[in-house]
């Protein structure tokens, strides 16, 4: 039998590198549910370790719910949401694939797409972007004929630099900037340069959907923090950083997703403090800075970093121009070391050509005029949504920014069968058990806003309600009223002058009740 030889650490340690190895079999498939896993007296003699060793690793397996123990028959593989299921148990498929359980949603073609928080692409200055595709061929002729560097094209990033500290105070450097394909592709570096298995890492709750994907992927034991409208409980932070020594917290705090929400400046300040406090790395995702109705947002976390303790994520794609893909990943210099070797091995950097159209098209003074542009349709989208779900007793807080509407539906509402329903009726929309580190959450959603027109957005959201109330859902009185004031008061809009008297008489008829049509989402007026 082959031997496994284990690294020569301290002893204490080994029993952590049995766990690892048991772990990636389970997760590779050599083992299957239900599958006898090897005895403890077999593995510690394989992997020349004293029997406690094993048992040790073994009993966390268990605690962990990896594994569990039949009387006198030993340690069997436990079924888990965490591990693959059905084809993905294929060995081959299951050691390099792992599932992204908002792009399984994302696949599904739907004409109301409010699982999407991308901007409407008739909202982007198409035909202005094309202008500038040819001048960068003009500019630069042999673009298609040349690599970036890893780290990204240096014109791009010395010009991000100049942008980075202008509005944000950064005082960087080129060579502590890195471009990306995205955050996602920047959440990934990270995870697998910085996180090992059983690192701590904290993930606010609820939280952006593929995050919890890729630390799950890399073995990390995730807690998480919940953030409210007013932001974190900063006691339950310092709290969790001074008890699980955390490697990270990865967080969102400028319009949050999916909750809309900001943190304040205050607390920005301390989350600095905390995490140079316990050396605890802060990833801050920032993709939707540019995108705020009214007041511009706090800076971000990484203005008030002095220690290195701030990796800062940013993603243009959402809003500027997805096609490109482009983001940036700011940290210091021993840091970007590290994540310059990791994606030395991913790809041969982001592709020129979409950096040097994004450094002439984000740069340009159109462009930042247009951003002004997209914050007004963005905010028009939003007001729309929140009329149309007026009428409901559904929660939610209003944001101001971002792309998304975080709503608590009715208890009763069953999740997983108004999912299916709603595909049925080329609807999408994100559950927030998705969004929840523990997969819980169950009455929680994302509506996104952005995606679609202004008339796509009504229908869609009366055809979504009427799904909600056919399966259980209810509309209470004082909603009702709600309702029937929401209509009075559109109906008063359109009113000239010459015909107001024709409003007032509708608004002296008795009591109205409003409700959507489960069948043909139409608007049904009954009078008693």
């Amino acid at each position: 039998m082959k031997r496994h030889g284990l690294s020569s650490i301290h002893a204490e340690k080994l029993f952590e590198q049995v766990y690892d190895y048991l772990l990636s079999g389970i997760r590779r498939g050599d083992w299957k549910t239900h599958e006898k896993l090897p005895s403890v007296r077999a593995l510690a003699l394989e992997m020349n370790v004293h029997r406690l060793t094993v048992f040790k690793a073994y009993q966390l397996l268990k605690q962990n719910g990896y594994v569990y123990v039949k009387d006198k028959s030993g340690y069997f593989v436990q079924p888990s949401e965490l591990l693959p299921a059905g084809p993905w148990n294929d060995p081959i498929v299951s050691a390099y694939v792992q599932k992204s359980h908002l792009s399984e949603i994302h696949q599904v073609q739907a004409t109301y797409q409010f699982s999407k928080a991308l901007i409407d692409p008739n909202l982007l200055p198409n035909l202005y972007f094309s202008e500038y595709v040819k001048r960068v061929f003009d500019l630069y002729p042999k673009v298609l004929g040349t690599y970036s560097t890893t780290q990204g094209d240096q014109e791009l990033r010395e010009a991000l630099c100049r942008y980075y500290t202008e509005r944000f105070r950064f005082y960087l450097t080129p060579e502590e900037l890195m471009v990306t394909s995205g955050s996602q592709e920047a959440i990934d570096l990270i995870a697998r340069v910085l996180v090992k298995p059983r690192d701590v890492v904290l993930l606010e709750r609820p939280t952006y959907s593929p995050a919890i994907d890729v630390f799950l992927r890399q073995g990390a034991h995730i807690l998480s923090v919940e953030i409210r409208q007013h932001g974190y409980d900063l006691e339950q932070v310092e709290r969790l950083m001074q008890t699980h020594k955390p490697r990270l917290f990865y967080l969102n705090p400028t319009f949050h997703n999916p909750t809309g929400y900001t943190v304040s400046r205050e607390q920005r300040k301390r989350l600095v403090e905390l995490a140079e406090k316990y050396q605890c790395l802060l990833i801050e995702d920032d993709p939707c800075r540019d995108l705020y109705f009214a007041k511009e947002p706090p800076l971000p976390l990484f203005s008030y970093d002095t220690a290195g303790y701030v990796i800062y994520l940013r993603s243009f794609s959402k809003y500027v121009a997805p096609g490109l893909g482009i983001g940036t990943i700011a940290c210091r210099p021993s840091l970007m070391a590290y994540l310059l070797s990791a994606k030395a091995l991913s790809d041969s950097g982001t592709p020129l050509l979409n950096q040097k159209i994004f450094l002439h098209y984000f740069f340009s003074e159109r462009m930042q005029q247009h951003l002004q542009k997209l914050r007004t349709a963005l905010a028009i989208r939003r007001d729309i949504m929140e009329e149309e779900l007026a009428a409901t007793d559904w929660e939610w807080s209003s944001p101001t920014g971002g792309f998304n509407l975080w709503i608590k539906l009715p208890d009763s509402t069953p999740m997983e069968k108004l999912l299916g329903t709603c595909m049925e009726q080329s609807i999408t929309f994100v559950p927030g058990t998705i969004c929840d580190p523990r997969r819980e959450l169950a009455t929680w959603i994302r509506l996104s806003y952005s995606y679609l027109n202004e008339q796509q957005l009504r229908e869609g959201i009366r055809k979504f309600v009427g799904q909600v109330l056919a399966l259980g859902g209810r509309i209470a009185r004082a909603s009702l009223c709600r309702l029937a004031a929401v209509a009075f008061a559109f109906a008063y809009k359109k009113q000239t002058l010459g015909k107001r008297s024709l409003f007032f008489h509708s608004a002296s008829l008795s009591y109205e009740r409003f409700f959507f049509n489960s069948r043909n989402s139409s608007l049904v007026k009954l009078r008693h």
